[in-house]
């Protein structure tokens, strides 16, 4: 068929010969947009249009994590017919091939999502993937600067505001990050992400009560949602049933039924899964709540001895480490580590700097899960704050338990003075929050000081009024 110029979702065009090709883009644009399961609809575009570079681009980059010489054989056909191309193309032609390229330099990649976005703004997809650049840098500013660059040609669109959202809360604004996502499920009330930002903004706010009656309510729109997505608005909503100190039963139940059943279907589970599965359990241990989901971890931990779940995330490989230390595989988890240190020595100097966190924590980790708290705190340092920690992939929420893994090393290896400092720091910023009160109150017991009555009585009266 004769190559014609289309136009995507955004108005840009695109040198295609097939209606077919375009609807699959856009498919795949929505499927991204919408945290949708079908994102391997974009494998649809290069068989309607085998010579369509934007078809072909795309489908590299969503195949290039799990199948890399797949994705390179659509790097190639993209390459190719690049002549014939639109200057819209070619700019998302440069910017993905360079963000999938071995040994890329993340603000580089940036800088060309930003150049991209410049002068093609309504491209909400580029704008989505410098978001996860950013995330995985650990760093909120630069992508909200970008976001807000291209708010203007996008305000009626409901995703951008999820967007504008995350780098907000995570930058503390909380009130802003609030509005913003309000905005998002008020023009698309079925907008995942942005229930996810209003979540952690009144989970921030200890507002845990308010945070579960608003994502329950909206969560029958999930089951479209992406695996990633579904079980973590619901590790969420998990996570505020603990931290405002519910009946364990909830948090049980929304394992059973959001998290390991997602984890039991028959397509292939996504690396995310297993990190949201991990991240609660990992809560429990912390809070000495793991009895009565040993079984739990033992099934999960039996899984990830299967090395295709490795080194897909730096975050996903630490949680992996703890569990596989916890529940006896050490030899396995050792091995976990000493993988990641080769991969380390294999970075470019810049990264490896910057990558060194990971493994210090993930040797903490491996020490904390073997039950050698003296080891675990030397490896961390008392002044450690697991924020600076951010560049293994993770949000506020998602690092802080590393920081709840602090006070209670601090606690087990008798260091009660420091840890009352920490703890009452962590009480300034959030003080609504049971758990850490009960650590309070431990941390005065320890020491014969009267005040951990009225420390118990505070955790005692909090967690009486949230469920």
């Amino acid at each position: 068929m004769e190559k014609i110029l289309r136009c995507v979702r955004w108005g840009y065009e695109v040198n295609a010969s097939s209606d077919d090709c375009i609807d699959a883009i856009d498919s795949y644009f929505q499927q991204v947009l919408s945290y949708g399961r079908n994102r391997k609809v974009i494998l649809e575009a290069p068989f309607y249009d085998k010579d369509c570079v934007l078809g072909n681009i795309l489908a590299a980059h969503y195949l290039f994590s799990s199948q890399p010489s797949r994705a390179n054989s659509y790097v190639e056909a993209a390459a190719s017919s690049l002549e014939q191309s639109t200057p819209y193309e070619k700019a998302v032609f440069e910017a993905i091939s360079y963000l999938i390229s071995e040994d890329r330099d993340d603000d580089l990649a940036f800088e060309m999502h930003t150049e991209l976005l410049k002068k093609f703004p309504k491209d909400l997809v580029s704008l989505k993937r410098a978001q996860l650049l950013c995330f995985y840098m650990g760093q909120p500013d630069p992508f909200l600067g970008l976001v807000q660059q291209v708010l203007v040609a996008n305000q009626e669109e409901s995703y951008i505001h999820g967007m504008l959202a995350f780098p907000l809360l995570e930058l503390g604004r909380m009130e802003e990050a609030a509005a913003a996502s309000r905005k998002g499920y008020e023009i698309n009330k079925e907008d995942a992400w942005a229930h996810h930002c209003m979540c952690h903004v009144l989970q921030h706010e200890c507002r845990f009560k308010e945070a579960v009656e608003f994502m329950e309510g909206l969560a029958g729109s999930w089951p479209s949602c992406s695996s990633f997505m579904y079980t973590h608005n619901w590790w969420h909503v998990a996570l505020c049933y603990l931290e405002g100190g519910s009946p364990m039963s909830k948090v049980e139940e929304i394992y059973d039924y959001h998290i390991w059943k997602e984890l039991e279907r028959d397509d292939a589970v996504p690396p995310e899964v297993y990190l949201n599965a991990l991240g609660l359990l990992l809560r429990l241990d912390v809070r000495d709540a793991l009895d009565g989901f040993e079984d739990r971890l033992k099934i999960l931990a039996v899984r990830l001895t299967d090395q295709v779940n490795w080194y897909l995330e730096w975050h996903l490989d630490i949680m992996i480490v703890w569990a596989l230390a916890k529940v006896g595989e050490t030899s396995r988890a050792h091995e976990l580590l000493e993988g990641l240190k080769f991969r380390l020595s294999k970075m470019n100097k810049k990264k490896q700097q910057v990558m060194q966190k990971g493994i210090q924590l993930g040797e903490a980790v491996y020490e904390y899960a073997r039950g050698n708290y003296k080891k675990s705190l030397e490896l961390l340092g008392s002044d450690f704050n697991a924020i600076g920690y951010k560049i293994i992939g993770a949000s506020d929420e998602q690092i802080d338990v590393f920081n709840e893994m602090l006070c209670q090393l601090l606690l087990n290896t008798g260091q009660s003075s420091t840890a009352k400092e920490v703890i009452r720091e962590r009480i300034k910023v959030r003080d609504g929050v049971p758990f850490m009160w009960r650590l309070l109150e431990k941390s005065y017991a320890m020491e014969g000081n009267a005040e951990a009555g009225s420390a118990g009585e505070r955790a005692k009266k909090l967690e009486s009024c949230y469920f």
